[in-house]
């Protein structure tokens, strides 16, 4: 495919918005033009917290877009989730420089879906443009003098694709809610054994019966002073966990703003006044959790806000599925089981390649038994068990 060429933009304004989304759809959120715009416009994805915008545009002989990749250029490894900072340490210790770096990703939020998306009128090529996609990639990353290229929470099939292009493939947990076709949660809680069915309704009882109010709030309806008191909320929790804020107080209204009733805002109130709130926002056929933040000491106020009520909101939509974020294994008493993330990596320098090479043969394996003895844990019944 020599008469193609990768364009690489310094911002996501500078791809009209439906030559962007007719590659990357509607099936997800965070891939779109308009959340990527978010993240640009409020500041949030900028040279001050270290993700300098270089979207990949692939560019047919017909001028035309074929395909897409939302790319940073980073400077560390932090709001990525998927770690490398032991790589870094190896590299610069043996004299390397490991940043920066090429993140083909969406900034400070894991969650998968499409990162080299294709137009798809061009489906039957899709292997053929993601080589191209691969080695265009590689080349831009010997031109800009940069240690690697890394494409995280991508599908599975993305990453095969990569890995067979000479790429190396990572493995990663993450806890997601299948719809089984319940009409109510009630129907939920019947498909659990009877010792987790108990402890969900105790946890739901108790965090119900503290003097709370819930809500759940939609595009226009969120009002720009529940944003204020949700980014308190954001900021107390990235403090207590010793993060950085990288996403800006414009950040959430321009999401309620360009995403409409995409965004949906859970809130939790005391006498009127909101004291915890999570973010998530809703695709196709799923509900995306993202951020929570809580002022006070609530019980299973978290729990409540974050995985029962999102559960709700997906059986009353229809969703198939629930992604609660990063990390937890305590998501699995509560009905999200857990499933595979991938993610490919381009190493330039041959011998960090051999050393991550090495790692990740040891790595791979170690997190595939993990994710079978986390499955052993699955809180619903047997067919073959007592209830």
């Amino acid at each position: 495919m020599s008469d193609w060429s990768l364009a690489l933009h310094p911002s996501i304004a500078d791809i009209p918005a439906d030559a962007w989304d007719a590659c990357a759809g509607d099936d997800n959120p965070f891939v779109s033009h308009a959340y990527l715009g978010c993240l640009e416009d409020s500041g949030s994805a900028s040279a001050r917290t270290g993700w300098l915008p270089r979207h990949a545009r692939l560019i047919a002989p017909d001028g035309r877009t074929a395909a897409v990749v939302p790319l940073y250029l980073k400077s560390h490894s932090w709001g990525e989730y998927v770690f490398d900072q032991a790589w870094a340490r190896a590299f610069q210790q043996a004299g390397g420089a490991y940043y920066p770096k090429m993140q083909g990703a969406v900034p400070f939020a894991p969650v998968p879906g499409r990162r080299l998306m294709i137009r798809p009128d061009l489906a039957e090529s899709a292997p053929e443009i993601t080589r191209a996609l691969a080695g265009a990639l590689q080349q831009a990353c010997a031109e800009l003098d940069l240690s690697s290229v890394h494409v995280t929470f991508c599908t599975l099939q993305e990453r095969e694709q990569l890995a067979d292009a000479g790429w190396l493939a990572r493995s990663g947990i993450q806890f997601h809610w299948h719809n089984q076709g319940y009409a109510t949660f009630d129907d939920f809680l019947g498909a659990l054994a009877s010792r987790k069915r108990k402890s969900v309704r105790r946890e739901r009882r108790d965090a119900q019966t503290a003097g709370l109010m819930f809500r759940t709030l939609q595009g226009s309806a969120i009002t720009s002073d529940h944003w204020k008191a949700f980014y308190r909320f954001y900021c107390a929790t990235i403090d207590r966990k010793w993060g950085s804020a990288y996403l800006t107080p414009a950040f959430f209204p321009l999401l309620s703003e360009r995403l409409g009733d995409r965004v949906v805002l859970m809130i939790a109130e005391h006498e009127g006044t909101p004291v915890a709130g999570a973010l998530n926002l809703m695709g196709r056929d799923t509900l995306y959790g993202r951020n929570w933040g809580c002022e006070g000491d609530w019980p299973f106020l978290h729990f409540e806000l974050c995985y029962y009520r999102a559960i709700e909101f997906a059986i009353e939509h229809g969703l198939a599925r629930v992604e609660a974020g990063a990390q937890g294994e305590h998501k699995i008493q509560r009905g999200y089981v857990p499933v595979e993330t991938a993610s490919a990596h381009w190493i330039a320098h041959p011998g960090l390649r051999a050393a991550v090479a090495e790692y990740l043969d040891h790595e791979t394996p170690a997190v595939r038994a993990e994710m079978a003895e986390l499955g052993t844990l699955s809180p619903y019944r047997r067919d073959d068990g007592p209830d």
